[in-house]
């Protein structure tokens, strides 16, 4: 046989290559206000061409500091307020280099991430008000977590339903208008079927309890059986927040499981009054999803799905063949093992990231950025409405600010006007802001969910948005 594979000849040149990607690293992120999104150039996929050759970790580093580093998706910066996006944290980089020396599979046996792993679920169980006892897993992020969630809510219903399927059972599940696309893409993915996800109406921006009462009755009297319905915490829109307790009680009444997609706003169980009493009722949920690498603020990707009853949710996944058999000593013991409460067997590490990250600022330092960031939203309003010309879509209630640009102009005149000033915005690097169409108007957003953001930096947009206006 010929050739060593792949071999690390000299540790001390890797490590000083190691340690230049370091600090190059903790430089961006220590400035990252210098660092907003820009355009990617025109020859970047020939740049990341793979030869398939050797040039070793010099040459890689040089080229992740001249054409990976600069390119960034923008999310760091302190005036990036597109979508809901986190804005990752200083303590991701100490996690990440453990998560790579480790290399854990988070899938089961007996070591120790997966007891850490245990401590971040049982921390963020509390932090939203769920019994002891209750279940969860990280996962990816709240797409996935709706997808288990949805799993073992159909198993509560279709006790059969790992074996013989859904069969010819019509489920109908319910939401409200505008709820996040993630819950249309798990009805879908479960064979459940898209038009079986029942729109209820919104009062005041909340789920109307009686018009979900109504359709329930008509689809039980059509033949559905109804099974399920969606809370939302946080809407994509507007940052609005369904009344969790009465849905809890209108969940129970109609013998629905009650989901809470709360992928940013749950974590307002942690903020300061008022933002906090946003989601009261939230640990009256069977299940939740939600994410840390948005309101957390940790590096991407980390979600969570907590189930109220640990015994429903390891009834939706748990498989052991028996090359996955444990044993009471050695490594295979553990028990339980994760790949039994979700669709993943080898999972990375994510759980570091999160506990890091708590271990080194402290709990109460999120629910002080998160408050700061609805704080945010609230100043942001307020310069819109103090511009005549500008007005909000709606009232700010939590992290999110909506408006148009120019009240004044013809409803295409304002969203040709708006999805303009966004771009123009973005390709400066003085802010982003991400659009959605309320009614007929496309809007600009503001969603802010970066720890970086200052009192400045909203007026500064602002300013940046009204100068733009003039100029269209």
């Amino acid at each position: 046989m010929t050739g060593q594979g792949i071999k690390t000849q000299d540790w001390e040149a890797f490590r000083a290559e190691a340690r230049r990607m370091l600090e190059a690293a903790l430089d961006q992120m220590q400035t990252a206000s210098d660092h907003p999104w820009q355009p990617v150039p025109e020859d970047i996929d020939a740049r990341y061409a793979i030869d398939g050759m050797a040039h070793g970790a010099g040459a890689a580093v040089d080229q992740i500091l001249s054409d990976v580093m600069p390119y960034h998706g923008g999310n760091t910066h302190p005036r990036f307020w597109g979508w809901v996006q986190g804005s990752g944290l200083p303590s991701d980089m100490i996690a990440s280099v453990a998560v790579a020396a480790v290399n854990a599979n988070m899938g089961g046996r007996d070591h120790g991430a997966n007891y850490m792993e245990r401590a971040v679920v049982n921390w963020t169980r509390a932090s939203m008000g769920l019994p002891e006892g209750a279940s969860g897993i990280l996962v990816t992020g709240t797409s996935q977590a709706t997808v288990i969630a949805f799993q073992a809510a159909r198993l509560r219903v279709l006790s059969g339903l790992r074996k013989t399927g859904q069969g010819g059972v019509r489920l109908t599940a319910y939401a409200g208008e505008g709820v996040h696309n993630a819950t249309l893409k798990a009805v879908e993915l479960l064979g459940i079927g898209s038009d079986n996800l029942r729109k209820v109406p919104l009062v005041g921006g909340q789920i109307d309890c009686t018009a979900l009462a109504e359709m329930v009755a008509a689809d039980k009297a059509a033949g559905a059986l109804p099974f399920l319905v969606v809370g939302t915490a946080g809407s994509v829109d507007l940052g609005l927040f369904d009344d969790l307790n009465a849905l809890a009680d209108a969940a129970a009444d109609l013998g629905l499981w009650l989901h809470v997609d709360g992928a940013f706003g749950a974590w307002t169980r942690i903020a300061d009054e008022p933002y906090r009493s946003l989601s009261d009722g939230i640990g009256r949920a069977d299940s939740i999803a939600l994410d840390f690498h948005k309101w957390m603020y940790v590096g991407y990707d980390c979600g969570m799905a907590l189930l109220r009853d640990e015994a429903e949710h390891r009834a939706a996944f748990a498989a052991r063949p028996s090359y996955l058999e444990g044993a009471e000593r050695g490594l295979a013991g553990g028990e339980p093992w994760f790949c039994d409460y979700g669709i993943d067997l080898s999972r990375g590490n994510r759980a570091l990231k999160v506990w890091t990250a708590l271990k080194t600022y402290g709990a109460a330092a999120f629910g002080e950025a998160i408050t700061l960031n609805c704080q945010l939203a609230q100043v942001m309003g307020q310069q819109v409405e103090a511009e005549h010309r500008m007005a909000l879509a709606a009232p700010v209630v939590s992290n999110v600010c909506v408006f148009t640009a120019r009240a004044d102009l013809p409803v295409q005149a304002q969203s040709d006007l708006n999805a303009h000033i966004a771009q123009c915005l973005q390709e400066s690097g003085e802010a982003v802001f991400s659009t959605t169409r309320v009614g007929d108007v496309v809007m600009l957003r503001a969603a802010i969910t970066n720890h970086r953001s200052r009192v400045a930096d909203v007026q500064a947009a602002i300013a940046a948005v009204a100068r733009e206006a003039d100029a269209g």
